[in-house]
């Protein structure tokens, strides 16, 4: 009798390839919001036909659903997801990722202001130019097919105290 294990298997940085965090702000009606982009740039041994798929179990294996609208885990102390902003810097952690980028003024302002960054974590792998050109971070993270194949939180902002 053959039975099919479940149980996922192993994370594999290499099928990753390269993750990437995107930092930008937008005004709203309530003031500025800070957003993260993270995605692959598609460069893992299976190229970005794989990405999907290893982005998605990096997801998973994070507790956190694709396509299921936007989770607010600022009340989910469990859930093994973290950003934490020093001045200068600041780093996505979770399960297998630990993204470390430098944001804007704009962004970094923002976040002390709220407390929290709005997350959009691409399965899709970057096809949108250069990383550090606003306009195409914000037509890639904006793109239909990007927000339907992704996951979406809210993440409380931790910081370190002296």
């Amino acid at each position: 009798m053959t039975s099919i294990s479940t149980a996922p298997r192993p994370l594999r940085p290499a099928d990753l390839g390269t993750v990437v965090i995107m930092s930008w702000s937008r005004e709203t009606p309530d003031g500025d919001v800070p957003f993260l982009l993270a995605c692959s740039l598609g460069d893992g041994e299976g190229g970005p036909e794989a990405t999907p798929a290893a982005v998605e179990g990096l997801l998973s294996r994070s507790g956190i659903a694709v396509g299921d609208g936007v989770l607010d885990a600022t009340g989910l102390p469990d859930l093994p997801v973290g950003l934490l902003v020093v001045p200068g810097a600041a780093a996505l952690t979770m399960p297998g990722v630990n993204a470390q980028f430098v944001p804007t003024a704009q962004w970094r302002a923002a976040v002390d202001a709220r407390g929290y960054a709005c997350l959009i974590f691409a399965t899709r792998p970057w096809t949108g130019g250069e990383p550090d050109d606003a306009k195409a971070v914000a037509t890639f993270a904006n793109h239909e097919d990007t927000l339907r194949t992704s996951a979406q939180l809210v993440l409380s902002v931790r910081s370190l105290r002296s």
